[in-house]
């Protein structure tokens, strides 16, 4: 009896370790994947960051230090581009969430049309953003013929034409931001919709015996059952939004320092292939910059939702 309690115990731990195998074999190629891909390219901009002067055709720097940070960091178009991204999460996370959720629950409510609707809803997600750009600047661009249809109901309600794409910062922001919100929402939209469809439905029928206002039942029903997605299209969302960089192509062209509208992406982009572009080692400690900041406020907010978000 104990020789095949042993024996037992033995086959058990052998299929265990197979088992283990087994998993770590499936891990394997997403594993190579990453590490080719992901965490060989973070540690390489690491190092480049370091390296003070290197040059990319004969592969040579003059020293190591933090020289580029401090470069970086006392730019004046780095500090611009920092402005802007941060102006841009700030404002378009919250908005693009907060519409997103009013919509979802109105389409929620409404029986007819429902599917139609959230088509629709859904479309600007799958469209070009470059086309989106060209639409939004014919809305908001002043040209020689046209001052854009936005002007011409600004104008038709008493007001001036302001020129949204060359004219002043909070004009070009105001367009951006609305731009980003546009494309965004869509996703949002959609993900926050199945979420309310899985909430279930005794709650509402227990607060409906109750007499619960249709607004408390949002805020003690709805809204916490729902707050797993909402933290993840918000999280998702900072860090879409501090990786923005076409959005601000399609509505400015490819020269965003002229047009004041760059982002940090852009500030990356054009040290290395832009205009001021052969600079890898600044543009490496740009790229570390936005990696620290998208991981703090990533990790701000996955404490955050432990603590909010409804399990």
């Amino acid at each position: 009896m104990k020789r095949d309690r042993k024996s037992s115990a033995a086959g058990t731990t052998i299929r265990k370790k197979l088992g283990s195998l087994k998993a770590w074999l499936y891990l394997l190629p997403a594993l190579l994947f990453l590490s080719i891909f992901m965490i060989y390219p973070l540690a390489d901009v690491f190092i480049y960051s370091f390296e003070e002067g290197y040059n990319s055709a004969s592969q040579t720097y003059f020293g190591t230090g933090f020289y580029n940070y401090s470069y970086v960091l006392h730019d004046p178009y780095f500090l611009q581009a920092v402005k802007n991204t941060f102006l841009l999460v700030m404002i378009t996370v919250p908005l693009s969430t907060g519409i997103a959720l009013l919509i979802s629950v109105g389409l929620h409510s409404i029986t007819p049309f429902r599917n139609f609707l959230q088509t629709v809803y859904f479309l600007p997600y799958v469209t070009n953003t470059l086309a989106i750009g060209l639409v939004f600047m014919i809305l908001f661009k002043k040209t020689a013929y046209s001052d854009g249809l936005i002007n011409l109901l600004i104008t038709w309600f008493g007001g001036d034409s302001v020129d949204f794409i060359d004219g002043p910062y909070w004009a070009k922001m105001f367009v951006l931001c609305f731009y980003t919100i546009w494309v965004v929402m869509p996703f949002k939209i959609l993900i926050l919709t199945g979420a309310l469809s899985s909430v279930n439905q005794e709650y509402y029928n227990a607060a409906r015996v109750d007499g619960t206002s249709r607004l408390r039942t949002f805020l003690r029903i709805t809204l916490p059952m729902i707050s797993p997605m909402v933290f993840y299209l918000i999280i998702t969302g900072f860090i879409g939004a501090f990786k923005a960089y076409s959005d601000a192509v399609a509505l400015f062209g490819t020269d965003l320092n002229a047009a004041g509208m760059n982002t940090i992406v852009g500030y990356v982009y054009d040290m290395l292939y832009g205009d001021s572009g052969g600079y890898p080692s600044y543009a490496s400690a740009a790229a570390i910059l936005l990696f620290t900041i998208i991981l703090t406020i990533t990790c701000i907010n996955l404490l955050v939702s432990r603590k909010k978000v409804h399990s």
